[in-house]
């Protein structure tokens, strides 16, 4: 990027109240004046413009060489109208969004009238020639324009899934190649899957995310490579069902999946491109939030018994299924044994980085620290993440309801369904198809929720429905909360502050979605003073803690006498204006006492349903591990 060179600036954040003190410098930042944060987590210091998410971005399917395009990239904003970007005038640190601090812009004027565009130049490494280029986007929220060496290479519309994109032919002769990328979001102007982005924020709703939000790479590959591929384990078979999908001359091509404990080899298959096979798997492993045990997967793809490609991945051997107790209660079970799941509810925003948590560490800190206070699970709200985070929730044990971002406008009491205009049903399907595919791999995701208090509910049964057919190893609730149309395999409802009670229906688990709500100001880390409607406050920790035993004790109640099967509290972090967080925005308090916390969660986690229910499987040997 000779002529684009990264200006040597710093920025100085003003951190008011901040627990690390009132002023921290932060190299992340490109070339721009005084930026003022209200808050930033401890992680913002440790981002730099050489080190701007430099891990790896996708755990479940890995090849060797790849090339990270995260760092500073020329930007600049023009009309929607424009076809072009004219003048790069600013820089961004990717893959932060325009409107965060740890972009370097924090631009907040950017609107649906409005385009972003981007640009970096690249060098593609000397030992990829002879494979085909392709250009990988993690995450780019919304509608994604791309240009190499000024040749279009096509759009894309979906602001959580990865797209990618063939650009071989559009590389030129010589050492530097251009890119450049537009994209335009409607936020909350538009009927797209957002989630809680808006231009202009109002309960309960936060900040738009606009732009790159997820990691810019490259990856070679040969003529006929591994294109994705889907796992799923199945316990009761002792085996993993694999199927590989191909990209490039893919005729007369297969595949051999080898299966490892640590180094040892424990199941070898072979299988065509694009149809499912088996491979053995001999008194595994169980994963789960006790023991997330994780095998490594090899996947070879062969060509008159020559290998052309290789990719390597991992497989957590576990089963999720509603099956009834002793007295006739549906519960959870996870490996056919009851588990009460219980966890907070994640909305994933960060106070310097939006959508963008600012360093892999921060991700990992979060699932850790839900771990501490004696939790198994999560319910991921609105929002897909980033696979690193997932991967983290695999590997270190932490079951995961995820939802799917909402979008256009709210169902009424009155209507219960809205109806969803062709173009806009159309996206919503699409993206939602592309989060089963996209995050289908990881053993952490136990259940799917399409649709979310009535928010863009429509077709609920044949949505809930398509979910099942997309993803029959899952658990889906087609709705959490307000508007329950039958059907799936979980009943989800939400009450505030305490939940209520209500009676299963005999054939789905019965779960609380939603609970709680309780809110502790700690000075020095408040974001706003915003007063949202579903928190009762509290002065201290200790009145904290004691309301938090009290709403546990509830959820005891129900689950011993109404077959209660899980439960998500409100909520994992403040955010914006909403302070009942079980930490601080910027993750420097925990609100509550660790231990205490965690020793409440764990005898409600651990109670009779351990043994309520189930068993081992039918004819499992003694020999399985867990």
């Amino acid at each position: 990027m000779s002529n684009h060179r990264f200006k040597n600036w710093q920025v100085i954040l003003v951190i008011a109240g901040s627990w690390f003190g009132a002023l921290i410098s932060a190299s992340a930042q490109v070339g721009h004046p005084l930026q003022r944060a209200r808050q930033a987590t401890q992680w913002a210091g440790d981002v730099s413009a050489t080190n701007a998410h430099p891990e790896y971005p996708r755990p479940t399917m890995v090849r060797l060489d790849w090339l990270n395009l995260n760092g500073p990239w020329d930007y600049g904003v023009t009309s929607l109208t424009e076809t072009n970007a004219g003048t790069f005038n600013d820089q961004i640190l990717v893959p932060f969004p325009v409107e965060s601090v740890l972009s370097g812009v924090q631009h907040h004027f950017v609107t649906e009238m409005q385009r972003l565009w981007y640009r970096r130049e690249f060098t593609i490494p000397a030992g990829w020639r002879g494979q085909n280029i392709l250009l990988h986007f993690e995450g780019s929220d919304w509608e994604t324009r791309v240009w190499v060496n000024g040749r279009e290479l096509g759009m894309h519309q979906g602001g959580y899934d990865r797209f990618s994109f063939d650009i071989t032919d559009a590389l030129k002769s010589g050492s530097e190649q251009e890119l450049v990328v537009s994209v335009f979001n409607p936020a909350e102007t538009g009927l797209q899957p957002r989630g809680k982005q808006m231009f202009h924020p109002r309960p309960p709703f936060f900040g738009a995310n606009s732009g790159i939000w997820q990691t810019v790479w490259l990856e070679p590959v040969p003529q006929t490579f591994v294109e994705s591929l889907k796992q799923v384990p199945d316990i009761d078979a002792d085996v993993l069902r694999v199927t590989v999908f191909g990209g490039g001359e893919t005729n007369d091509a297969t595949v051999e999946a080898l299966a490892f404990d640590g180094e040892k080899e424990v199941g070898r298959a072979k299988g065509h491109l694009g149809e499912e096979f088996s491979v053995a798997i001999p008194n595994a492993k169980f994963w789960s939030p006790d023991k997330p045990f994780l095998y490594g997967l090899k996947l070879n793809l062969l060509r008159q018994g020559k290998e052309v490609d290789s990719v390597s991945s991992y497989f957590g051997m576990r089963k999720i299924s509603v099956a009834k107790d002793k007295d006739g209660f549906p519960r959870l079970m996870l490996n056919n044994k009851a588990l009460f799941q219980l966890g907070p509810l994640d909305q994933g925003y960060w106070p310097d980085g939006i959508y963008t948590a600012p360093t892999d560490e921060a991700l990992r800190y979060d699932v850790e620290t839900m771990k501490r206070l004696g939790f198994n699970m999560c319910r991921k709200h609105v929002k897909v993440e980033p696979e690193r985070w997932y991967y983290w929730c695999d590997k270190l044990g932490l079951l995961v309801w995820q939802d799917m971002p909402n979008g256009d406008h709210a169902a009424t009491d009155q209507q219960r369904e809205i109806q969803r205009r062709p173009e806009s049903a159309r996206q919503f399907e699409q993206e939602l198809k592309q989060m089963i595919l996209g995050r289908g791999n990881h053993p952490c995701i136990v259940m799917w929720i399409p649709f979310n208090q009535g928010w863009g509910q429509y077709d609920t049964v044949r949505i809930t429905a398509l979910v099942k057919q997309l993803d029959p190893s899952r658990l889906v609730a087609g709705v959490s909360g307000w508007y329950d149309k039958g059907g799936g395999d979980v009943r989800s409802q939400h009450a505030y502050p305490t939940p209520a009670k209500f009676e299963h229906d005999g054939i789905r688990a019965s779960v609380e979605g939603e609970c709680g709500g309780f809110g502790l100001v700690v000075a020095g880390h408040v974001w706003s003073n915003l007063t949202y409607w579903n928190t009762i406050f509290y002065k201290t920790p200790e009145e904290l803690t004691g309301a938090y035993s009290n709403l546990l004790a509830t959820l005891k109640s129900f689950e011993d006498k109404n077959g209660l099967a899980g439960a998500v509290i409100t909520q994992w972090t403040d955010i914006d204006g909403e302070r009942n967080g079980f930490v601080t925005y910027d993750r420097a308090i925990i609100k509550m006492p660790v231990e205490m916390v965690r020793k409440i969660d764990e005898e409600l986690i651990n109670d009779q349903l351990k043994s309520s229910a189930g068993g081992n499987r039918a004819g499992s040997s003694s020999t399985k591990q867990e």
